[in-house]
């Protein structure tokens, strides 16, 4: 599954890095603390969460994370979308909350070792 999948399936809107939206997604991850994301998300993940300033970016470019999924309608800050521009990082807003958008995935198989 790629990304654009992701956004055509399931309505999120990209904020940038839209030449990057056909990479393929290997798993996902949520979680809202930094640290948490560092030890345990993997490369090829879609990153859910409700931060929204310049350090998700260099979290998902350390981790090499496919995108960062922001929910509740949550916009990146102007520092943040540069910064993902820049380095590449697809950034998707999804209306919902972080637990039906991790659910939302599942059911698309993102996480089923698909």
């Amino acid at each position: 599954m790629t990304i654009r999948d992701i956004v055509n399936e399931l309505e999120f809107t990209p904020c940038c890095a839209e030449e990057k939206l056909n990479q393929k997604v290997t798993g996902g991850y949520s979680g809202d603390l930094l640290s948490d994301v560092i030890a345990n998300s993997k490369a090829g993940d879609v990153w859910i969460t409700m931060q929204v300033h310049v350090n998700i970016v260099a979290v998902a470019v350390l981790k090499e994370l496919s995108a960062i999924i922001l929910v509740n309608g949550r916009k990146p800050s102007e520092d943040t979308l540069k910064k993902a521009t820049d380095e590449k990082i697809p950034i998707l807003v999804s209306k919902l909350s972080s637990f039906e958008t991790g659910g939302k995935l599942y059911e698309l198989g993102i996480g089923k070792g698909t």
